[in-house]
């Protein structure tokens, strides 16, 4: 069993393919995630995206000019250089369309980001002579196939990237939750907003030769998504999401390793795994979570029909008396737990007695209640139906309803049946 597992996690490492992708991933996975969180809380997702198909444009043309211009082949810089280029190009013609126009940014996203990847596509088929690029390397990525200029490139620009967030997250983090507030104290949200997508550029500028299109959008967008199920704050969710970027990295290569499958592929699959677990365990916004939540949840009517029957018992009601008027039994118990410790109901030998607090709320219920059943006489509705449609109706009391009705009706004393209406609970607070 030992040597099997250390065949099956030591002997990768031996191997210097897996060692440079380990090294590059991780380095990318880091910057993105972090990144990437100011991209999830500011609804930027599809921005990402963009900027991934737009490199191939700026590719093509850093191809182009160092061929044409210099004589040399594919130069890490030369194509650096263009696709920040590409990246800034896009940003700014997303800007533009979105104000002098009715399409909204999210549109202006798709039309952008569509035609500048047909531009470099257009590009590469036409000056294929000159341009030697891969497209289906470009969008998967070789993640197993790094090269040192793509080490080196990444460990420039995650250094810059995370100084930048570093040095300016109060900022940033003041813009992407307040912006107007940001601005009304000086901030410059415009040229800040700019740098974040700079940031973003030079992220995916840097990863996409390496780990591909497709996973360089999921390294942005799935650990930021998974980090914000468990944390309320920026940093931490910064911190988690760095996390999760690396183990879906290291978890991904060892998964491509064992299924000899796609790297890229692996890494992507062990990161919506992992976000799919923290989905369904994640103690406060996660599925399980969610469900015990609604579990435990007490329906109000359950409530409102238990109070009016131990107010119309007038004396301490039994168990047994509240299950013949309150059917929903499932969820009884619970309610009256709850109403215990809510203060509205006092158990005793004898039964269920209501406190003060619950007499009051009992009374605005049996007050809609016989408001209901008046308003529903006035308009011919069968005597024999008055009190079914009228308990139905009588959970209905929000925005000023029942008084409505009461004005409506003139104010009256009695209900069809001649019993009392309550009069309105008064307000004791004193202006």
């Amino acid at each position: 069993m030992i040597d099997f597992l250390l065949q099956a996690f030591w002997a990768p490492l031996t191997e210097t393919y897996f060692q440079k992708a380990l090294i590059g991933g991780c380095i990318v996975a880091v910057v993105a995630g972090m990144v990437g969180c100011l991209v999830v809380l500011r609804r930027m997702a599809f921005l990402g995206d963009a900027l991934s198909h737009a490199m191939i444009a700026g590719v093509a043309g850093g191809y182009l000019v160092m061929k044409l211009l210099f004589g040399l082949e594919a130069h890490a810089p030369g194509m650096l250089l263009g696709s920040l280029l590409a990246a800034v190009v896009t940003v700014a013609l997303i800007g533009f369309v979105s104000r002098i126009s009715r399409v909204k940014e999210d549109t202006a996203i798709g039309i952008m980001y569509t035609g500048i990847f047909a531009l470099g596509v257009v590009l590469v088929s036409i000056f294929r002579h000159y341009i030697h690029i891969d497209l289906m390397h470009f969008i998967m990525g070789d993640i197993l196939g790094v090269a040192d200029t793509d080490l080196w490139t990444s460990a420039i620009v995650a250094p810059l990237v995370i100084t930048i967030l570093i040095l300016f997250f109060r900022h940033f983090q003041l813009t992407t939750f307040d912006p107007v507030m940001a601005a009304s104290i000086g901030l410059p949200v415009l040229l800040l907003d700019y740098v974040l997508t700079t940031c973003v550029s030079l992220v995916v500028v840097s990863a996409v030769s390496m780990v591909g299109v497709i996973l360089v959008v999921g390294l942005l967008i799935t650990p930021a998504a998974t980090a914000y199920l468990l944390s309320d704050r920026l940093d931490r969710m910064m911190a988690l999401a760095a996390l999760f970027g690396v183990t879906s990295v290291v978890g991904g290569l060892y998964l491509c390793v064992w299924l000899d499958s796609a790297g890229g592929g692996a890494i992507m699959l062990f990161c919506t795994l992992q976000f799919l677990v923290v989905l369904t365990v994640a103690p406060r916004y996660g599925l399980l979570a969610r469900w015990l939540r609604l579990r435990r949840l007490v329906p109000q009517q359950v409530v409102e029909d238990v109070l009016t029957t131990i107010l119309r018992q007038e004396e301490a009601t039994p168990l047994s008396v509240i299950r013949l008027h309150v059917p929903q039994h499932a969820s009884l118990t619970r309610a009256l737990r709850q109403m215990a410790q809510d203060n509205l109901i006092q158990e005793s030998e004898q039964g269920y007695r209501l406190t003060e607090p619950g007499q009051k709320e009992a009374a605005k219920i049996l007050r809609a209640h016989r408001l209901w059943e008046t308003y529903l006489e006035s308009i011919g509705s069968p005597q024999d139906s008055l009190h079914t449609t009228a308990h139905q109706l009588e959970h209905v009391r929000a925005d000023g309803t029942v008084d409505y009705l009461d004005e409506k009706l003139g104010n009256p004393k009695l209900d069809p049946h001649g019993k009392q209406i309550p009069p309105p609970q008064k307000n004791n607070n004193q202006s």
